[in-house]
């Protein structure tokens, strides 16, 4: 019988606690540590901080060289932000990271940044990946769905929701929600929180043979029409209802890959086009293939509302993406490297 993957866990947020759920839902995976970003975690056992029903006798520490030395094969890396100082520690500690912290190839890093991380990787003999749902599962749909084609145009992925159940006001306001449309540089600032989708939109380029010599992008605010109150912010009359967005890459005059969103907070705004209430996968070209993800709660979800769901969403794509890490020669590897991804049957 094949030995159990040891993995750490880093952070216990939105996304971490659902990614410390399932690594204690898999038989093929051990858990070694818990990294706690807030004070009031450190001692908790694991299983206080994702629900788990019984004690896993694993503590959720701050002291990064214990985990550094705790002979962790993986670590599923969850924070909010990413910090590349703890993601090369890692790595050169012999620990594959797989992340879901605004990372799909590392491009929007400067050289000096990503050489670190290629060095932290040969190091330890390690692996840097990440995922997440979007970006992540959906440019993995697109590029399979671009197998299809005799020839292909362009991959476009949209992300088409309601945001108003991912209940992060700091995420949200950075992504343009509650301020003036007219503020002075908030396209570009929305640009930059937004990075990581045109690092997908490179890696779907990369996957269809091509290399982009540029990336632009361009986005439309959409003032909300009356006051909403969504619980964790406010979205007031006048203020920024909807951004509709994408980053573009290019060959020549060529747009070939584009990844975006449509999204929505409270109720009182029209978008430029209606939500479909999901990733809309189009890939244009011979013939041209369109889909929508949808995602669902299964008949027995228990939890109130479905911000849940989108947290195992964003979550898995990483966490089952470990043991093809763990497999995967050093280096930087991307979706486009790995054997494609599932999930697993439980009992």
């Amino acid at each position: 019988m094949t030995k159990p993957i040891k993995v750490i866990q880093w952070t216990t947020g939105n996304i971490g606690a659902r990614s410390l759920h399932g690594i204690l839902s898999r038989p093929d995976m051990e858990l070694v540590g818990v990294y706690a970003h807030g004070a009031d975690k450190v001692g908790k056992d694991a299983a206080d901080l994702c629900g788990w029903p019984e004690p896993t006798g694993i503590l959720a520490t701050n002291d990064i060289d214990a985990l550094l030395a705790s002979g962790a094969d993986a670590c599923a890396y969850n924070p909010l932000w990413q910090n590349l100082d703890e993601i090369c520690a890692l790595l050169a500690a012999g620990i594959n990271v797989c992340a879901s912290a605004a990372w799909i190839n590392g491009s929007k890093h400067s050289a000096e940044d990503l050489a670190r991380v290629e060095q932290a990787c040969r190091a330890g003999n390690s692996t840097m990946f990440g995922s997440g749902a979007h970006p992540g599962m959906t440019n993995l749909v697109g590029m399979v769905l671009s197998g299809s084609c005799e020839s292909v145009e362009e991959i476009r992925i949209t992300e088409s929701v309601d945001c108003s159940t991912y209940e992060s006001a700091g995420t949200q306001t950075a992504m343009g929600f509650s301020q003036d449309p007219d503020t002075p540089g908030l396209a570009e600032s929305v640009r930059r929180e937004s990075e990581v989708f045109a690092e997908s939109a490179a890696m779907m380029a990369d996957a269809l043979g091509v290399k982009c010599d540029r990336f632009t992008f361009d986005v439309e605010f959409t003032a909300a029409t009356d006051d909403s109150d969504l619980g964790f912010m406010k979205i007031p009359k006048g203020t920024v209802g909807s951004v509709f967005g994408y980053h573009r890459g290019w060959v020549g005059e060529k747009n070939v890959v584009s990844v975006g969103f449509n999204w929505t907070m409270g109720q009182h705004v029209t978008p430029p086009k209606p939500l479909a209430h999901g990733h809309v996968i189009q890939v244009f070209g011979v013939p041209n293939m369109r889909t929508v993800i949808h995602c669902l709660p299964p008949k027995d979800w228990a939890e109130e509302g479905f911000m849940g769901l989108g947290m195992i969403y964003t979550a898995m794509p990483v966490l089952n993406a470990v043991p093809y890490v763990v497999a995967a020669p050093p280096g930087i590897v991307t979706l486009k490297d790995l054997p494609p991804i599932t999930g697993r049957v439980l009992n």
